[in-house]
């Protein structure tokens, strides 16, 4: 009874699995295919692209295709080769499966992007982390008069709405003359509440004893920070890294608004154009959407073992 139940379990998160990450093998293989593949209609779902495809599918017309474009793309060598005056007839170029993620970095300016996004989430990141750990660290063994009050009150913050916050952000920042500038970016986020609340749950499971001997031993309060807590603390210091890089990372709104210079721009608005008036390019737009996630899967998988740990004591005093 007890197998079957787990294997009734497994069944339905493998089920679920498939659900969820459907759309991101769509993303993946549509970004390999051409616009001609992408906006092609017909009853049949086809996952692949045409180059991926000979030899799976038994089709006489996937072959013809397959065909033609060799035809194509040996007819277009032979004329790029010759002379421009040479040239008889002017072929486009036919397509190739990387060619999306070619106009994406080339023609886009991906690049540009991506390292604004890069530089822009990893400096909130070890930014926000130095500041909310010394934050919570003194919530957490400090005694300061109205403590508990102060922090109730950063408490409050939180059910502020952040776009509630756009305009009285964005005129301070007008004052500072920060508008357009890295600044603009990075400073309004350095200070996360979420942050101190999550680290000060952590550091309250820390005997007070450790902090005393500590004392005693002539350790003094900034030594015992990065000497004793902060290696006690990596659990959880990776998940606030991995939450505050995913938000800066897929921010959108904030680097719209406060940013004008296509050179400040972050991956999330380059995102927004490959969508016209004439209508979206699919094909770039997944590339550059792939291209967007992979940094995030890649730093998921280096750091998931301490996410779950950090998940499964965080906030549970004994």
């Amino acid at each position: 009874m007890k197998n079957s139940y787990h294997l009734v379990v497994h069944f339905l998160l493998i089920v679920g699995a498939v659900f969820m990450l459907f759309p991101f093998l769509w993303m993946i293989t549509t970004s390999f295919k051409s616009e001609d593949e992408i906006l092609k209609t017909g009853k049949e779902i086809v996952l692949l692209p045409d180059a991926w495809r000979p030899g799976f599918l038994n089709s006489a017309e996937d072959d013809e295709r397959i065909r033609q474009t060799e035809i194509q793309r040996k007819a277009w060598e032979e004329q790029a080769a010759l002379p421009p005056a040479s040239r008889t007839k002017r072929l486009s170029k036919p397509f190739s499966t990387f060619d999306n993620f070619r106009e994406v970095w080339d023609k886009q300016d991906f690049y540009r992007y991506f390292l604004n996004t890069l530089y822009v989430s990893i400096t909130i990141t070890i930014t926000s982390l130095f500041l909310a750990s010394l934050a919570a660290y003194a919530f957490s063994f400090f005694k300061f008069p109205f403590k508990d009050a102060i922090f109730m009150l950063l408490l409050g913050t939180m059910m502020l709405p952040q776009q509630a916050l756009l305009i009285p952000d964005y005129i301070l920042l007008s004052k500072l003359n920060w508008v357009n500038t890295y600044a603009a970016l990075i400073v309004p986020w350095v200070a996360s509440i979420f942050s101190v609340f999550f680290l000060r749950q952590f550091f309250l499971q820390l005997p007070k004893d450790l902090f005393e001997a500590a004392t005693i031993d002539g350790c003094s309060r900034f030594q015992f920070y990065y000497k004793i807590l902060l290696p006690l603390s990596k659990p959880p210091m990776v998940t606030l890294g991995i939450f505050t890089f995913l938000g800066s990372w897929n921010s959108f709104v904030w680097p719209l608004i406060v940013t004008n210079d296509k050179e400040l721009r972050v991956i999330q608005v380059g995102l927004s154009y490959f969508n016209s008036e004439s209508g979206t390019q699919w094909g770039p737009l997944m590339a550059a959407s792939t291209l967007t996630i992979l940094p995030l899967v890649i730093l998921y998988f280096f750091a998931q073992k301490q996410f779950v740990e950090s998940q499964a004591t965080t906030g549970m005093k004994e």
